[in-house]
C-alpha cells in the first residue's frame, strides 16, 4: 500500500519562502515519476510540477506557467523524499499542496500554505 506524507506548509508573507516536503513508503520510490499538485477552496486540483524517473539519477523538473521560475521541485531517493521549494510567493499560491504518484494516482493527505501580510 502506497503512503505520501506531506510535511512543511504554513503562514508566509508575499514574498517569502517555503519547502514542503514528501515521503513515500510502500513502492521502489526511484522508479516512479512525483508530482505535486495544488487546490485552492472552490477551485478545481491544479497541477503544479512533476520531476521524472527514469535514466536522469536524480529526475528531470517540469513546471507549470503559474510557478515557472519560482518554485523548483527535486527529489532524494535515498530519503524516499520529494521536495518543493517555493520562493517569492504570491498571495495566489494560496492552497492545500498535495504530492501524487503519477504512475499509480496515489495522494498523500495535503499541507496547508497560506500566504498573507
Amino acid at each position: 500500500q502506497v503512503r505520501l506524507v506531506e510535511s512543511g506548509g504554513g503562514l508566509v508573507q508575499p514574498g517569502g519562502s517555503l519547502r514542503l516536503s514528501c515521503v513515500a513508503s510502500g513502492l521502489t520510490f526511484s522508479g516512479y515519476a512525483m508530482r505535486w499538485y495544488r487546490q485552492s477552496p472552490g477551485k478545481e486540483r491544479e497541477w503544479v510540477a512533476t520531476i521524472t524517473s527514469g535514466i536522469y539519477p536524480d529526475g528531470r523538473p517540469v513546471y507549470a506557467n503559474s510557478v515557472k521560475g519560482r518554485f523548483t521541485v527535486s527529489r532524494d531517493n535515498t530519503k524516499n523524499t520529494v521536495y518543493l521549494q517555493m520562493n517569492s510567493l504570491k498571495p495566489e499560491d494560496t492552497a492545500v499542496y498535495y504530492c501524487n504518484v503519477e504512475r499509480t494516482g496515489d495522494w498523500g493527505q495535503g499541507t496547508q500554505v497560506t500566504v498573507s501580510s
